[in-house]
């Protein structure tokens, strides 16, 4: 679970998938004297890359991939934002040093969860002679750190449901479903899985319209990383329109882990938060697992 720092002024590749975090983290590389090169995956942009240089590569095409980064010297990698779509088969376009690894990797893009198949993706970039970062050791202000990060805290029984939701997140999480759950009432009404946290917010927010989920109690969102997480990729993340979609769907607050989850557009996400009336708070993360 590297998490080197990378030296002021080293040119640094940043593989961007969708969301924002990837333009915080090369803003941070940039800020901090590094020479940010971005890799923006094909079908998951939405950052507006212009000040950078950049180049577009389709998903699973390393060979272009490696070609590029060898010219510009970089030989650290940060692995930032979400994939919506796994390559398909034909795509991939790997060099002659990863052929004799692409029986373990077509079995991960069939049956892996997001953690193996990161897992594989990073594998393959130290293959070719690279070195993987986190991106906190870049952009080390997003960690999200214990206790109430806002002007709101939780109140007893939000506790009860941050616990119920913790349990239940850290439990799909050993099964390489999901990062997140909500607990209502200490009842756990809805799991994360492919489709996301947004979505399982809306899906929450159908539930209470509908009557499924009590009116009276509120509920929390907990998101905390997989106990077999390599902290390089993939931390649990919340921004903004994480805390919209929380109050739309009447919850009372947000959980993640601290030190080992990121919160993006700080200033805006908590201004929201507090103007909700959410908490927005960071646990002790539990390193049992």
């Amino acid at each position: 679970m590297n998490s080197a720092a990378v030296s002021e002024k080293e040119p640094i590749a940043i593989i961007a998938g969708n969301g924002l975090l990837p333009f915080y983290v090369a803003k941070a590389a940039r800020d901090a004297g590094h020479r940010p090169f971005i890799v923006q995956l094909r079908g998951e942009g939405g950052n507006d890359w212009s000040g950078f240089e950049q180049m577009e590569a389709d998903i699973g095409g390393f060979r272009p991939v490696v070609m590029a980064l060898r010219k510009r010297r970089i030989e650290k990698i940060v692995l930032s934002g979400g994939v919506n779509s796994r390559p398909e088969l034909l795509s991939l376009r790997p060099t002659l040093s990863v052929l004799a690894s692409i029986p373990a990797i077509l079995a991960k893009l069939r049956s892996g969860g997001d953690d193996k198949v990161l897992r594989m993706v990073i594998a393959l970039f130290e293959k070719h002679g690279f070195e993987v970062v986190a991106a906190q050791s870049i952009a080390g202000d997003l960690l999200a750190e214990a206790g109430a990060l806002g002007r709101h805290a939780p109140d007893r029984e939000a506790e009860g449901d941050i616990e119920a939701a913790a349990n239940a997140a850290r439990t799909i999480g050993a099964m390489d479903i999901g990062q997140g759950a909500v607990s209502v009432g200490g009842r756990v009404v809805a799991l994360e899985s492919a489709e996301g946290t947004d979505q399982m917010l809306q899906r929450v927010a159908a539930l209470r319209k509908s009557g499924r989920i009590s009116a009276r109690r509120r509920g929390v969102l907990v998101k905390v990383c997989k106990p077999q997480q390599d902290l390089r990729a993939d931390l649990p993340s919340i921004g903004a329109n994480t805390v919209r979609l929380a109050a739309a769907a009447g919850l009372s607050g947000i959980a993640v882990e601290a030190g080992r989850s990121l919160v993006l557009g700080r200033e805006e996400t908590l201004r929201a938060a507090d103007t909700a009336g959410l908490f927005v708070y960071g646990l002790e993360p539990d390193l049992r697992s």
